[in-house]
């Protein structure tokens, strides 16, 4: 996306976004203005009920099945919402792209409150999994959308504060939303955690939807758009996706090592193709620009996500934490995760350092994951440095997570925006899961194998720890080659 002094809102007429409103003053200095005010809370209260959601259900997670009888399929409650998510977060970007984001948030929000209502009514383990799944579509759409308002509606020198909003959206729900869920599936019942959603997304919806009529545009753009095979349009192309992942996923848990390999390939079979037909061209390459900024984004979420997923199961596994103090860790990483997203929101000035910014996020990361590797596999250093460990990581991933998304965003075309922000998206949600199954199969591996815990989250963390490094290496590319350059994107 080329710089522009104007605001995105003003009516122009070789822009394909249409605005039916006032244009606001381009230098409009707060994402509270009055122009921006209702948008900006629906925003960040529609980000904060995904965060509330996915924190907060997999809090009482257990329980839940426990009393519906499916501890023995336990894992398919948090796989069910991941895999729907890059199914919602891909469709819902190419169609805000073909009309505009009004439809595809509705559709999501719409989603989202059907997938909590199934869920907190089920009877049966299989029927709550069919209200995970559409939980899942609704937050991948919800989320999807959030970037791609920033990127339509707010000027270029709001967009950084906006993206270090977004991170708080989703931290103080990772702080609070555990303890209130808890407490509520102790004093009533697990239930009443989805009744009490219901409620907020109805109030982000009547903040959000109205402001995004201006952001509507022709329907006519759709008709320029060349036919493709069902396989490759955006939802033939998730689906096909999200089975891959989900074949190599259940491969990993496999014990009988033929069945595993024969597994694993038909789902990298079904999965590569896939992935390259619902991400940007370039994206396999990390070709300069998008393609780069979709990678970096992988490679960040995957350090980071990967790195978390197992920090509790080392503490408590390695150290002998309790669950509640190794939880600390998580909200160390998620309050400098804040930190240092505001940080890089106030050295932002037009996009001068955002690459050299990325480089220093991955960096310092990489020093949170080697100090959670060191503290966690031996007793050199007292087991509360873990926790020093996640903040440092937590303030890197702020940092680059800002620094990075805006550097993308900015360079992408408006009529790009939605195809963009949904590969972001999808690449930050594929990562995590490639990583957590992995992570996970070695663990099962290592039990097989009589390989101690030790071993194999060393493993773990020198393989996230990989990926921050691969970001460091990566992240020049995400500024584009000039125009007329071959390979520009």
């Amino acid at each position: 996306m080329s710089r522009r002094a104007e605001d995105p809102l003003a009516r122009s007429a070789d822009q394909t976004v249409h605005n039916t409103a006032t244009s606001p003053p381009a230098a409009a200095g707060s994402v509270f203005a009055g122009t921006y005010r209702a948008l900006t809370l629906g925003v960040l209260l529609s980000v904060g009920v995904v965060a509330f959601e996915s924190l907060g259900v997999a809090t009482v997670l257990p329980g839940i099945a426990e009393d519906l009888d499916g501890l023995g399929a336990y894992g398919w409650g948090l796989s069910a919402l991941m895999l729907a998510n890059v199914i919602g977060t891909v469709v819902a970007g190419r169609a805000a792209d073909r009309r505009g984001p009004p439809r595809p948030m509705t559709w999501g929000m719409l989603t989202l409150a059907a997938g909590c209502a199934v869920a907190g009514a089920a009877p049966t383990w299989p029927l709550f999994l069919v209200g995970r799944f559409g939980q899942g579509l609704g937050v991948g759409a919800v989320m999807a959308m959030a970037y791609t308002m920033i990127g339509l509606a707010y000027p270029e020198h709001l967009r950084a504060r906006m993206y270090a909003l977004l991170s708080s959206a989703w931290t103080i729900p990772s702080l609070i939303g555990p303890a209130i869920t808890g407490t509520l599936a102790e004093r009533t019942t697990w239930r009443s955690v989805f009744l009490l959603i219901l409620p907020i997304i109805a109030v982000a919806a009547v903040l959000t939807l109205p402001p995004l009529r201006a952001l509507r545009r022709p329907d006519d753009t759709a008709a320029a758009r060349p036919v493709l095979p069902w396989w490759k349009r955006p939802l033939g192309s998730a689906v096909l996706l999200t089975v891959g992942t989900g074949v190599l996923l259940q491969a990993l848990l496999l014990t009988n090592a033929a069945a595993l390999v024969a597994l694993a390939a038909i789902g990298i079979a079904i999965m590569v193709p896939a992935l390259r037909w619902v991400t940007p061209p370039g994206t396999l390459a990390a070709r300069r620009g998008l393609g780069a900024g979709v990678a970096v984004r992988a490679l960040l979420c995957g350090a980071y996500f990967g790195t978390e997923a197992f920090l509790p199961l080392g503490l408590q596994e390695l150290r002998g934490m309790d669950a509640t103090a190794s939880g600390l860790g998580l909200s160390a990483g998620a309050i400098t995760w804040v930190a240092g997203s505001a940080l890089q929101a106030r050295r932002d000035a037009g996009g001068a350092g955002r690459v050299a910014a990325t480089v220093a996020g991955f960096a310092v990361l990489a020093a949170g994951v080697a100090l959670i590797a060191v503290t966690t596999v031996s007793s050199v250093l007292p087991s509360w440095t873990a926790l020093l460990g996640w903040a440092i990581g937590g303030l890197g991933m702020g940092i680059g997570f800002n620094a990075s998304t805006t550097q993308t965003l900015q360079q992408t075309p408006a009529e790009r925006q939605g195809e963009a922000s949904g590969a972001l998206q999808l690449a930050q949600t594929f990562a995590t899961a490639v990583i957590a199954g992995l992570g996970g199969a070695a663990i099962a591996f290592g039990k097989d194998h009589s390989t101690s815990m030790r071993t194999t989250l060393l493993g773990v963390f020198v393989l996230t720890g990989l990926l921050a490094a691969g970001g460091m290496l990566l992240a020049h590319r995400l500024r584009a080659e000039t125009s007329g350059t071959p390979g520009t994107p």
